[in-house]
């Protein structure tokens, strides 16, 4: 497999010391993302491929599995225990620890959201999505008649689904 290499920045190019130390702290972000393909997030299994083809397919696959998910978690914010003031983020010292907003820490403390309503965490969100079940009813009568049954969605489904469906990509 060939790979080209890495080509620093240009000597004239400055970068401040403040987004050196937040870029170097991005590098986690891809810690996160490869154990999030190996473990319960996405559960992609090895998958032993021996055509270069192949291998950057599935490569391509994972990198846009977690692409999916990053997106699904931005839009989830208000129903996760994830923090909701992201510009914050940009703004504050990226020496100094990170401080969770108020609103985050009422979410983590009391594990609701100001609505009252449970905060999720990415799975149980998930685990709590799994429960909508679909059903094709047919009579045994008539062949050719059948009807679906859908069940309910809570108000937090409800809410997921609308989230998800503000995405812009």
């Amino acid at each position: 497999m060939a790979f080209t290499s890495f080509e620093p920045p240009a000597l004239d190019d400055k970068l401040s010391a403040e987004d050196a130390v937040r870029h170097y702290k991005s590098l986690s972000q891809a810690g996160r993302v490869f154990r999030s393909i190996k473990t319960m997030d996405l559960e992609v299994r090895p998958i032993r491929h021996y055509q270069e083809d192949r291998v950057k397919a599935h490569l391509c696959i994972c990198m846009l599995a977690c692409y999916v998910k990053w997106h699904m978690m931005e839009a989830w914010r208000p129903l996760l225990f994830a923090d909701e003031d992201q510009p914050a983020r940009l703004t504050r010292d990226p020496v100094a620890p990170a401080i969770r907003s108020p609103e985050a820490q009422e979410k983590a403390q009391h594990k609701k959201r100001p609505d009252g309503t449970p905060a999720h965490s990415f799975q149980s969100l998930l685990h709590n999505l799994a429960t909508i079940v679909r059903n094709t009813c047919q009579s045994k009568e008539t062949d050719t008649s059948s009807f679906t049954i859908d069940t309910q969605l809570t108000p937090n489904q409800t809410e997921a689904f609308r989230l998800l469906k503000d995405i812009k990509v």
